[in-house]
């Protein structure tokens, strides 16, 4: 720059140079005139000064006359540079302030003092700031404060200047949705610069990016064919998916980054190489084959498309290769020619009549030989035919009616009603299904008809005995409970009374063990007998083994203990039974509606409280609930109460104990599975153990609610397992007694999607005290469905033998007592190492509950014992605490199960 100002100052001298070329002249043509002047001694100046010397003076004159010419042109060169270098700068100022006001970034300059010296408009334009709030000599803080008062900065002055000037600067976001990156940069000479540039588009579509990306990984992680991608220049591969993990047996993060000869086999890794090299070969590049791959120690076909990806230069730069495990796929395919002729002769013998109907004009296409029964003449001469050729005026017409309701819904059409058969009037199941064309017009109708009328028998059968007791074909609890809540409805709001009655019978154990289960049986069919006959009309029903419920009207309780003092009576007498005589006696508990309850839950508790007050006095009794019985029953049942109200609640949670192969050590024992606990934080109580609430479900029955509760959480938790582990339930007696187990069992696996061979199902010999026959056929029945079934508590009881002879159970549990004094009772090691011998002798698996020394551990382990559980193992507690084993992201998996052992 000083050497343009130095140019410029040397052309504008030449004015100067002109002026002293025009004095010049004068100057040398004068000087010798003043020397002659000088030199001629009549030469006298007419005006003389002094005694100073004529030339002397000239020269003087002249002198002056040169340098103030000199000096006015160096002031006229001056004055012109200064204005020429005054105009060259505003034009320099006005085109940088131009340019700068016309960026797509706000932009703010500041001196060394930290004055702003410029701010352009698009800064302004973002903070929605005009130029006179920003006067001359503000400082940058201050103009920070300004923005933090117009409610356009979110952060400090200080952390403004501290994260702006941060490689990555700084984000602000405003009030109207929009995001500044803002980035501070110092000068050498001590101030700054700073850039605000809104990239609220570029952070849209940043997260957009993001979004769409994620979405993709997650769609090709969860689609069920095999996805990999390698790199073509070195046959690394850089991405699989997680189908690709489950096939090749080995996780993402050994496989990305290595090649196939570095993973698999030599012969798998040449097999991939020479796939890979035809798809680069492929003209098209695509390429499409089966490869025969080693996977251990199977040989598996795999079906395998691969795709080669190219750059924006429409250069070879990706394989990606989609792959599908084919081999079962191939060996159907061999079979299904096979089975073509078999299958089409299934269908034509299957109980279920099949027809096929043309849209277009109505008539029969197909029907198998099952449908004869319904056309009522040969299939041969039912084809081609229609509905109003086959059938009668008005049932062509119904028919006809809901073929086109079919059609006209283009989906399944479900619905039972009679048809006139050849064997009379029977039910059929109907299932119309329109079948659509390529245009999605309906082009043919399927209709199935499947006589459900024996089916529909045998459910009012089984519908009766879900709230019937099958020995006594008395109401079940279940049957008595919606009797009684039938009753307050009655009596609400009017004052009528009626008393609930809880009957104990006395010596139903005894009968059982000296005479056998079936004199027992016989005992209840012949109490039942008599206590119907003494209620008069009353309902009767059986709650559970030995416990009857009544309900009675009238004045209360004078009419409930005048009944329960008549059944006393009749139960005194006694029984011939096969030839024998068995004497037996009752118990009795009474509670009063509206006194002691308002629902049916609380009268039946308070009619159980009042039967335990009684049974606690003496056999034989009767006792009235009254009010002012201890705190423990007023306590029992506000927990009832509460415990009927919990799982609506969401106060109830399940809990999961480890179930483990016996190694020597816990390091060593492998996690098989886990045995679901139900556990009740209460609101107010806090956790309330499960020796308190269970018994109480048992007692009044909400144990069928609480047990199918149980069942279908633990059954989806464990459904969604990456590892298939085991999971346990414990299955109450009184879930046999009311309900069909089988049907829920069922139904709760399809609803969740769990495999039924991870479900185990607990039971203890309860299951099958209350009704042998019937128990075990349900256990048989539950066990069709794929579902393993274990004895739970093994020993604690007196005739578990001949329950195992009777039922081939899957596992046998050995009960916590016997495992908890291994090592300090030789009778405990003797019976737990005859149990295992037993179960294996059996062919059925063992497992030992309550593990919870090293010393217990090994005595089962060396003793072949297959399975563990307990506190050394794991404690129960909620899935998320085990979350490694079941395949979820956590820890190291041992460590998990030391921590929580």
């Amino acid at each position: 720059m000083a050497d343009k100002n130095w140019q410029a100052g040397g052309k504008d001298s030449i004015p100067a140079r002109a002026v002293l070329r025009m004095v010049a002249p004068f100057i040398v043509i004068l000087a010798p005139c003043a020397d002659a002047w000088a030199a001629s001694d009549d030469f006298t100046p007419p005006n003389y000064v002094g005694s100073a010397d004529p030339n002397t003076i000239w020269i003087i004159l002249l002198g002056g006359l040169v340098i103030a010419s000199f000096l006015m042109a160096i002031g006229l060169w001056v004055v012109s540079a200064l204005r020429k270098v005054k105009r060259s700068q505003l034009r320099r100022n006005a085109f940088i302030s131009s340019a700068l006001n016309n960026l797509n970034q706000g932009v703010v300059m500041t001196d060394a003092e930290r004055r702003i010296i410029f701010c352009n408009d698009r800064y302004l334009e973002i903070y929605g700031l005009v130029r006179s709030d920003v006067p001359r000599n503000m400082t940058g803080p201050e103009l920070l404060e300004l923005r933090r008062k117009r409610g356009v900065l979110d952060i400090s002055v200080e952390g403004f200047y501290a994260r702006s000037s941060t490689p990555d600067g700084l984000i602000t976001e405003l009030p109207d949705g929009r995001s500044v990156l803002v980035k501070h940069f110092q000068l050498p000479n001590g101030g700054s610069v700073a850039t605000h540039d809104d990239c609220t588009e570029q952070r849209k579509l940043s997260r957009k990016l993001a979004s769409t990306t994620q979405f993709l990984e997650s769609v090709l992680d969860n689609v069920p064919v095999c996805v990999a991608a390698k790199n073509i220049e070195d046959g690394r591969y850089i991405f699989a998916n997680r189908a690709f993990e489950r096939f090749s047996r080995f996780s993402r993060d050994h496989i990305v980054g290595r090649r196939a000869d570095e993973i698999f086999s030599p012969g798998t890794a040449a097999s991939i190489d020479k796939a890979d090299r035809s798809a680069l070969d492929a003209p098209e590049g695509y390429f499409r084959s089966e490869l025969f791959v080693e996977r251990g120690s199977e040989k598996r076909i795999l079906a395998s498309n691969r795709v080669v990806a190219r750059n924006e230069n429409n250069e070879p730069e990706f394989l990606i290769a989609l792959f599908d495990d084919v081999t079962e796929r191939r060996s159907l395919s061999r079979e299904l020619e096979n089975n073509k002729k078999f299958l089409e002769l299934v269908v034509d013998n299957i109980p279920v009549s099949l027809i096929v109907e043309r849209v277009s004009d109505g008539r029969y296409l197909l029907a198998n030989r099952s449908a004869e029964t319904i056309l009522n003449r040969r299939r041969e001469d039912a084809t081609g035919l229609t509905a109003a050729d086959i059938f009668n005026p008005r049932e062509a017409k119904l028919i006809i009616a809901r073929d086109e309701a079919a059609i006209k819904k283009r989906g399944l059409l479900t619905e039972e009603h009679p048809i006139s058969t050849k064997d009379g009037l029977r039910l059929f199941l109907t299932r119309r299904m329109t079948v659509l064309d390529d245009s999605g017009e309906p082009q043919y109708l399927i209709k199935t008809h499947e006589d459900v009328t024996d089916r529909r028998q045998t459910e009012s059968r089984m519908a009766h005995m879900a709230y019937h007791d099958g020995l006594t074909d008395l109401p079940n609890r279940a049957a008595f409970l919606q009797a009684l809540a039938q009753m307050i409805e009655a009596c609400a709001g009017t004052d009528e009374e009626f008393a609930v009655l809880c009957v104990d019978l006395d010596g139903l154990k005894e009968v059982n063990d000296v005479f056998g289960h079936a004199m027992g049986d016989k005992l209840l069919i012949e109490v039942a007998s008599r206590l119907q006959d003494s209620a008069r009309g009353g309902v009767v029903a059986r709650l559970s083994g030995d416990e009857f419920g009544l309900i009675i009207d009238g004045k209360q309780p004078a009419s409930a203990k005048l009944l329960a003092e008549q059944l006393g009576e009749a139960l005194a007498n006694e029984f011939q039974i096969d030839g024998k005589s068995v004497r037996t006696g009752c118990t009795t508990g009474i509670s009063v509606f509206p006194h002691n309850g308002s629902d049916a839950a609380s009268l039946l508790a308070n009619a159980g409280a009042a039967l335990f007050r009684a049974k606690a006095k003496s056999r034989g009794s009767i006792s009235i609930f009254e009010p002012e019985m201890d705190q423990q029953i007023r306590d029992r049942r506000v927990l009832h109460q509460d415990l009927s109200l919990a799982i609506k609640n969401g106060e109830m949670s399940l809990h999961y104990q480890p179930q483990a192969t016996s190694g020597p050590t816990v390091a060593t024992s492998e996690v098989i599975g886990f045995e679901a606990l139900a556990r009740w934080l209460h609101p107010v109580r806090g956790f309330v153990p499960p020796g308190e609430f269970i018994p109480l479900a048992e007692e009044s029955g909400l144990i069928v609610e609480m047990g199918e509760w149980i069942l279908r959480e633990a059954c989806r938790e464990a459904a969604s397992w990456p590892v298939p582990l085991q999971v346990a339930i414990n299955l109450s007696p009184a879930q046999f007694m009311h309900g069909d187990v089988v049907s829920l069992v069922h139904s709760i696996l399809l609803e969740t999607g769990l495999a039924p061979d991870r479900l185990e199902l607990e039971i203890t010999e309860g299951v099958l005290i209350e009704d042998f026959d019937r128990g075990v056929a349900l256990l048989r029945r539950l066990k069709a469905l794929g579902v393993r079934i274990s004895m739970d508590d093994f020993g604690s009881g007196y005739s578990s033998l001949s329950y195992l002879q009777a039922f081939p159970f899957d596992k046998i549990k050995i009960d916590r007592a016997f495992v908890m004094n291994l090592g300090r009772n030789p009778q405990s090691a003797a019976i737990v190492r005859a149990v295992i011998d037993l179960g294996h002798g059996l062919e059925m698996s063992i497992v030992a509950e309550g593990v919870e020394t090293q010393e217990q551990l090994g005595f089962l382990s060396e003793e072949g014992c297959d399975a563990v559980q307990g506190y050394f193992i794991g404690k129960p507690f909620p899935i998320g605490q085990y979350a490694a084993l079941v395949g979820r992201p956590a820890g190291n998996v041992m460590e998990t199960v030391r921590k929580t052992g």
